[in-house]
């Protein structure tokens, strides 16, 4: 591989313009198909195979007017009183009256009437509603009305029409006193992450490239090639619009993703290129070397990457396995973009990539003219005291990881939202006035079509209903709906339908045990009811939905851990020839997961410190988490010990080889990590808590996994194991194909460039 590299390299160097010339082709192309072809984004949630969608399903088929839950662009509007008085009170009725006359003119609403049968003052409504669904409290104080904006789905909805909303409930508020708070699936802008978050990162990344090449101009090669990286993968995941639906969150994890990767994989090869500056006054060559030693650790490096976020697939939940393909693609694009136009670049610039300084790089040598800097340093004080640096990491991390058995997973509701949100004030008025579980409500859908008579249909739908309201923690059990023709005179149902839906409302909150409990149980005596009545049945609901996906991914956790560190575990054997690192590389990944996604339950589930709100775990954290990580980890253990490995099989011993990998690459690394935790860190301001604490748990887990395991852990075993790390059996060393990570094969110049003669280095 490494003489295969070397001559992509070397070529792209000489002949940078067929390489400049085929990328822009690329690009373009892409771009002309996004903008020919490509279709809106979605934001359907179907999961093949859980009960709640087999339950959808069936309502589908005996109420085709009924959409996806995720598609409901549906607002619930909360008004309350103040304290001591009630809406029945004029002044109140009129403020009422007045929002629901205002609210059919604001953006994106239907001129039909009709389309908004909630939007009805909830003193009027609760006149004819059921008790269990009245939208006025027992004191009169609080009431609720809806309405659902006319669009596809909730991802067509502007910030501008919700900012006209908002402006309507407080000038409401102001005119009369009255509280307005609104929340549901309406209230939801949904925005990809982005802006202020890649500028934060991209900023502190060219502070550290510049503390690290010293010069503008390197400085700017990764943050440059990176963003072309980033800028092709989210275009091309547009341009698949035109193939196939793509969610409108998709495109979030390519960006977060490939920025950080696309700068550190230039970032490597472009360090290994100024170091073998310093050995050969020939560019080429030395663009070859770099891309043939540090390149193939790139390969292998997005490799490891390519395989965590491909094995998403192994969930079998769409979004998921879409979101893992689309930042997988734009990784394979990171490593393509750092082995041909990284190097094609360097052949356009020439002497001028190291122009532009701002510090001049003077690094001090050894009796041997070895570089004596802050990583060698760090190596030999390591390996005074291995078994105590050792043992810290693990205490130290262990200790991290202790909250995980507080963890609790769920979808984030309302409810859970920050409690200065309008979303999380409706849901706080709701639940004092009509319980938790009226904003978290099952859906049991029931299929009459078995049974011929109308009056044994209409006893069958009865003791359906009557079934669900004995389970325990059930509020109420009404029967909502059939499928019954509708006269279209008197506006009442003709006969019995053939289908039918009963909502059920449980005493607890839709994030509340207790409620999943209340789904389990309904679940385990299905098949009684259905026996007893004749009837098929199918619980549904977004509370139903989510906690079959939470289930779906609890249940995908070890195969998907199996697929990924199985096949890594292959991958790291052929780049190491070794079993133990590996080894020890794996189990320094699970130190450093738990302990993030410990420090995550510390801080976002049960508010640490003060800095974020307690609340659930998003239920796709662990899972997201663990093949992030994985990949990222990989990346940083290839980069270390690629180079220990390499002075190894040159002849060092390991104890100096771990000395001599921290000399030409500890620096790398840590501006590599630093760089990443910069762009994920960004994330943690946006305003969604789910990329909030995605960004927390990824730019922690950076932290632990690069500056602890792989700079800490990683070293201080390696001394302890000494010559036995390398160990490999015969046999599978000759099964293991030998692809020369190290660049064993290639010839160098053995004569170096004096750094006080070579104007490119000076200052570098």
């Amino acid at each position: 591989m490494a003489r295969l590299l070397y001559k992509l390299g070397s070529t792209a160097y000489r002949r940078w313009y067929f390489f400049l010339a085929a990328w822009f082709v690329v690009f373009a192309a892409v771009v002309a198909t996004a903008v020919a072809f490509s279709k809106p984004m979605t934001d359907s949630f179907s999961i093949p195979g859980i009960p709640s969608e087999k339950a959808q399903t069936l309502q589908q088929e005996l109420f085709p007017q009924s959409g996806d839950a995720f598609d409901d662009a549906s607002v619930n509007v909360v008004v309350a009183a103040p304290e001591g008085h009630t809406l029945r009170e004029p002044g109140y009725r009129d403020a009422i009256a007045h929002l629901i006359t205002e609210i059919p003119g604001l953006p994106q609403m239907s001129d039909d009437p009709a389309a908004n049968p909630g939007l009805v003052d909830p003193v009027v409504a609760a006149k004819s509603a059921p008790p269990a669904l009245t939208p006025l409290s027992d004191d009169a104080r609080i009431g609720t009305l809806s309405f659902s904006w006319d669009v596809d789905t909730p991802a067509d909805l502007k910030q501008a029409t919700l900012d006209d909303f908002t402006d309507l409930m407080q000038q409401t508020h102001d005119d009369a006193g009255l509280t307005v708070e609104a929340n549901g699936n309406g209230m939801q802008v949904q925005q990809a992450p982005g802006g202020s978050s890649e500028l934060i990162g991209i900023g502190v990344a060219l502070i550290v490239l510049l503390l690290t090449f010293g010069s503008f101009v390197a400085a700017g090669m990764p943050i440059l090639t990176a963003l072309f990286g980033v800028g092709l993968g989210t275009t091309g995941v547009t341009a698949m619009t035109a193939f196939m639906d793509i969610g409108s969150s998709t495109p979030m994890l390519a960006t977060m993703i490939g920025l950080a990767v696309g700068i550190d994989y230039t970032l490597f090869i472009l360090a290994r290129y100024r170091s073998e500056l310093h050995h050969t006054d020939d560019r080429a060559h030395a663009a070859g070397i770099a891309v043939g030693t540090a390149g193939s650790a790139v390969v292998f490096a997005g490799l490891t990457v390519l395989i965590a976020l491909s094995a998403l697939s192994v969930v079998r939940i769409p979004f998921l396995t879409a979101m893992g393909l689309a930042a997988a693609a734009t990784v394979l694009i990171a490593v393509l973009v750092a082995l041909t136009l990284l190097p094609a670049i360097l052949g356009l610039l020439k002497s001028w990539v190291f122009k532009a300084r701002v510090r001049r790089y003077t690094p001090k040598r050894d009796q041997h003219g070895l570089v004596l800097n802050n990583g060698v340093r760090w190596a030999r004080l390591l390996g005074r005291r291995p078994v105590a640096a050792a043992l810290l990491v693990v205490v130290a991390l262990g200790a991290l990881a202790i909250p995980i058995k507080d963890m609790y997973l769920a979808f984030p509701t309302d409810s859970t939202a920050p409690s200065d949100t309008t979303q999380r004030k409706a849901s706080d008025l709701m639940a004092e006035a009509f319980g938790p579980g009226r904003e978290g409500p099952l859906l049991v859908v029931v299929d009459g079509r078995g049974i011929a008579d109308e009056h044994q249909r209409q006893v069958a739908f009865d003791q359906v209903a009557e079934w669900a309201g004995r389970q325990d923690d059930v509020q109420s059990a009404t029967l909502v709906a059939t499928n019954a023709p509708v006269d279209p005179k008197t506006g009442k149902p003709q006969g019995v339908g053939t289908g039918a839906m009963i909502q059920v409302t449980p005493a607890s909150g839709a994030d509340d045990p207790e409620t999943l409990d209340l789904l389990q149980a309904m679940r385990d005596g299905q098949s009684g009811i259905e026996e007893k009545t004749g009837t098929t049945t199918g619980v549904t609901g977004l509370t139903a939905i989510t906690t079959d996906v939470s289930d779906r991914l609890n249940g995908a956790l070890p195969v998907y851990l199996a697929v990924v560190i199985g096949l890594a575990f292959v991958l790291l054997m052929v780049v190491f020839r070794s079993i133990l690192v590996p080894l020890t590389a794996t189990l320094g990944f699970l130190l450093s997961v738990l302990a993030t996604l410990g420090a995550t339950v510390a801080i976002f589930q049960k508010g640490a410190f003060g800095i974020f709100e307690g609340q659930p775990i998003v239920s796709f954290m662990p899972i997201f988490l663990i093949g992030m990580v994985f990949g990222l980890a990989m990346d940083y253990q290839v980069f270390l010990v690629t180079r220990m490995r390499e002075a190894h099989v040159h002849g060092l011993s390991t104890r100096e080889a771990v000395v001599d990998g921290f000399r030409n690459s500890a620096r790398v690394v840590v501006a590599a990590a630093s760089i990443m935790t910069a762009v994920f860190s960004g994330f943690i301001l946006e305003d969604d808590a789910v990329v909030k604490s995605m960004g927390f748990a990824l730019a922690a887990s950076i932290i632990f996994d690069a500056f602890i395991v792989r700079m800490v852990l990683i070293p201080s075993v390696l001394y302890l194991l000494g010559e036995k790390a390398w160990w490999l059996p015969r046999w599978l060393d000759r099964l293991l194909p030998n692809v020369d990570v190290e660049g064993e094969s290639l010839e160098r110049d053995s004569k170096p460039v004096s750094v006080e003669k070579d104007s490119d280095l000076v200052g570098v």
